[in-house]
């Protein structure tokens, strides 16, 4: 069990100070109780065995070497129990994408998606993996805008929904589709959000559905406003809450009953009691449970609810600062319990100048976790990451507290195809080729001594703009049997197929991603 370094005695006066002065919470959310957690991880997931027709990682788990990116190796890709079986690759991918029946839909990256053919969310029929046909595209604002984070589906009420982020922060266009045929959304809200005369009054860099898909939830990273939009009828939204309950927010989780939230912080989870909306009361307060920081990781991304033997716990990813996938036991809100760290190797403490020498020349992203999902929400048996450059990694998670890698698939860098992908968020932004957003873990290997210069000195230091050696994987993979289907930043959409002796999906499979 982690260490927690402060708990609510003398320490939370301490924590809820250092969270207020680094913006991660509001006055009222310290007053909750903070735990802050001060270890950093040092133990990675036990690596996959990779059967016949495996073309595996050549270093490092998780790392895509300097030589192979100079030589050209990363241009065929990594791959262990895992087969590409299509691709739709056109212009890229936006940074997160959905799926659902036998569907997907591309998001979009502002301003490709305004001036690619088509504009907008493309529409891809998969009902041959093989073969993935484009059936049309979405072009209101809101999708034309950038989705960002926002794209996503609700199995429930067979709802597509996503709000316009240009350019990290977005607000006032909103669009919700009818997916009852996959292949052919149809608008329901033609005035509030979509009419560009007639935004609505939020702010938005990710967003997601409440479980019952009554009602879609927008938060903005800066500042933190989180907005409720009622969709109990689609075609007239309205916004029914909205409160700063973190001066930063990002993604987050919600418990199948609609009741609680796990709403992403920059380094950590505020636990939010959200029953109130749930309820639509007329005057909704919404109690913070819990706040948990840490400094193993930063930009916390989102979170998947799960239950092991009914007893709830969370999956949820740092977006930066090699903290991995984070595995808690929230059965009590007010006291979770840390129970284990997903790492990949090349997130380690001791190779974070392996992590330095490889990805100089990669973009502002190196090797981080991004989007999570599990196979089912009771007892799930695997959980699927995308993992930046690292590709896509899939997980046994049947013990949470003992995970191992079954399955990863990396897929082929698209060196230096800057103008050609307009759609892909790693391609626009490769005129910055330095792994910035790793500065706490490099800033803690120097402090540690930890950093030896003739590992993290290599033939990529001073690469200053990106070659796209490798591809970005943020958006969340949907488990569909024995494959997943997944899109990338450079390689579009692609289904993958999950080799038998690696993982067979259980009977009642049911992709969670908690948003």
């Amino acid at each position: 069990m982690p260490a927690r370094a402060m708990r609510r005695s003398g320490g939370l006066a301490v924590a809820a100070a250092l969270s207020l002065a680094m913006g991660l919470c509001s006055p009222a959310s310290a007053s909750a109780g903070t735990v802050y957690i001060g270890d950093v991880g040092n133990v990675s997931a036990a690596r996959a065995e990779c059967g016949p027709g495996s073309l595996p990682e050549t270093g490092l788990q998780g790392d895509v070497p300097a030589e192979d990116r100079n030589s050209g190796r990363s241009m065929q890709g990594y791959s262990c129990n895992v087969t590409r079986l299509g691709q739709f690759q056109d212009k890229g991918s936006g940074i997160v994408s959905a799926a659902y029946d036998h569907c997907s839909y591309t998001g979009t990256l502002f301003p490709g998606s305004a001036l690619n053919q088509p504009q907008g969310v493309q529409v891809l029929d998969i009902s041959d993996p093989k073969n993935p046909v484009l059936t049309g595209s979405l072009r209101e604002p809101a999708m034309v805008g950038g989705t960002w984070e926002t794209l996503k589906v609700n199995k429930e009420r067979k709802l597509l929904a996503a709000t316009a982020v240009p350019l990290v922060f977005g607000a006032g266009y909103f669009s919700v589709y009818d997916i009852s045929d996959c292949a052919h959304p149809k608008l329901l809200n033609a005035r509030a959000g979509t009419d560009l005369t007639m935004p609505m009054p939020f702010l938005s860099h990710e967003g997601g559905f409440s479980p019952d898909g009554k009602t879609y939830w927008a938060s903005g990273i800066g500042p933190g406003l989180l907005s409720a939009i009622d969709i109990s009828d689609p075609a007239n939204p309205h916004i029914i809450w909205q409160s700063v309950q973190a001066l930063s927010e990002h993604g987050f989780g919600i418990t199948p009953d609609g009741n609680t939230m796990y709403l992403s912080v920059t380094a950590g989870i505020n636990i939010l009691d959200i029953s109130a909306i749930q309820r639509r009361d007329p005057y909704p307060v919404v109690p913070q449970l819990g706040t948990y920081l840490w400094q193993d990781g930063q930009f916390n991304q989102h979170s998947v609810p799960v239950t092991y033997g009914g007893k709830p716990f969370i999956f949820t990813p740092d977006e930066a600062g090699s903290g991995g996938v984070k595995v808690f036991d929230v059965s009590n809100p007010s006291d979770a319990k840390l129970v284990n760290r997903i790492k990949l190797e090349i997130n380690l403490p001791d190779n974070i100048d392996s992590n330095v020498r490889s990805s100089g020349g990669g973009g502002v992203f190196a090797y981080d976790s991004h989007y999570c999902t599990a196979d089912r929400p009771a007892d799930p048996t695997a959980l699927a990451c995308s993992w930046f450059s690292s590709g896509i990694r899939v997980f046994d998670v049947r013990d949470p507290k003992n995970v191992r890698e079954i399955a990863y698939y990396n897929p082929p860098a698209q060196k230096n195809r800057w103008f050609d992908l307009t759609n892909s968020p790693h391609a626009i932004s490769s005129f910055l080729g330095l792994p910035i957003l790793e500065f706490a873990p490099i800033a803690r290997a120097i402090a540690d001594g930890k950093m030896d210069p003739a590992v993290a000195l290599g033939p990529r230091t001073g690469n200053l703009i990106g070659d796209m050696s490798s591809d970005w994987c943020s958006s969340p993979p949907f488990f569909r049997g024995n494959q997943i289907w997944v899109t990338c930043a450079d390689n579009g959409f692609m289904a993958l197929q999950l080799d038998n002796n690696a993982y067979l999906a259980p009977a009642n499979q049911d992709t969670v991603v908690g948003s």
